[in-house]
């Protein structure tokens, strides 16, 4: 018997099993509140698309969401601590209270994707996003295009009450990089704002004087979008990233010049499908998932179609 599995490569039927032993696969789902925030609608959508692809082979998600802060992170983290599953996937909003629930969370010896955001530099751990770093890169160079004057850029921080991520610190050193790595852009001159949300009136007309392009590391362009809207400044480049509703409106009415898409509900998607894989098909899966850095303009805008 043994001959004849290793002369025709005879594989168990693993999905076979599984529904014969009407076998459950329980994925906890550790991610920010979505209510009003689009982008991580978009990633629960994709989420619950797998689900429902993958329901009839066991697949059970369990949903833990934590709010824009470290108490409710840090009170989410116990809940997921103590829940029993086979695998995680989960949004490291907050880096350094992610680093250390990841630590702790390791000695369950269970698989975890992280989506979003990728706080692992020893790649222990599946990721599913994108490069950060070179979308970063990508702005660089798309504040460079067709540009031979002298250019004053700004790199607008708009950031929420408390948020450590390392995304948007891993974008800005991209955006300066690709200006290091092309030392002949000499016309080039930087400078940075940071301001809370709960401070987005406090933009004002000096911030922008002589300004020719901006750069705004997440998904808040709009702000700066709306802003020199109502101030009818005109021909300053905005470069900023996801196709929020806001977004497309300034990128419609050409205000905004360049999005980059990350693809959020790709991204759920995605994350579902690499524990699905690894734990109900027991297949090899790669663990880092680059998600193609997607340049949206007003020319090349249309309602995305579901392509996950």
């Amino acid at each position: 018997m043994n001959a004849i599995i290793e002369q025709y490569g005879y594989k168990r039927n693993i999905l076979a099993s599984n529904l014969a032993l009407n076998k459950k696969f329980h994925f906890a789902v550790f991610l920010p509140q979505y209510e009003n925030l689009e982008y991580w609608k978009s990633q629960i959508a994709g989420i619950e698309k797998a689900a429902v692809e993958f329901h009839k082979f066991g697949i059970v998600l369990d949903y833990f969401f934590y709010d824009f802060n470290e108490v409710s992170f840090k009170e989410s983290v116990k809940k997921v601590l103590e829940f029993d599953c086979d695998g995680l996937l989960f949004a490291p909003i907050f880096y350094e209270e992610s680093v250390r629930f990841l630590k702790e969370y390791e000695k369950k010896n269970i698989p975890i994707v992280m989506i979003d955001s990728n706080i692992d530099s020893n790649n222990k751990h599946a990721y599913v996003g994108q490069d950060a770093f070179q979308s970063g890169y990508l702005a660089g160079r798309l504040s460079s295009f067709a540009v031979k004057n002298e250019r004053q850029i700004l790199i607008f921080k708009i950031t929420r009450e408390i948020e450590s991520t390392s995304v948007y610190l891993q974008r800005i050193d991209g955006f300066y990089s690709f200006f290091k790595d092309h030392d002949e852009l000499t016309n080039f001159k930087f400078s940075e704002i940071t301001i809370k949300d709960s401070g987005i009136d406090q933009l004002n007309l000096e911030m922008f004087s002589g300004i020719n392009s901006v750069f705004v590391p997440n998904s808040r362009a709009y702000i700066v979008a709306r802003f020199l809207e109502q101030n009818s400044i005109k021909g300053v480049r905005i470069i900023g990233y996801d196709l929020l509703k806001e977004n497309i409106e300034y990128l419609n009415k050409g205000v905004i010049d360049f999005l980059i898409n990350q693809r959020p509900e790709e991204q759920g998607y995605m994350g579902i499908a690499h524990l699905y894989k690894k734990l109900v098909l027991q297949e090899a899966v790669e663990n880092t998932h680059y998600i193609p850095l997607e340049i949206i303009l007003k020319e090349n805008y249309f309602p995305a179609k579901k392509t996950v």
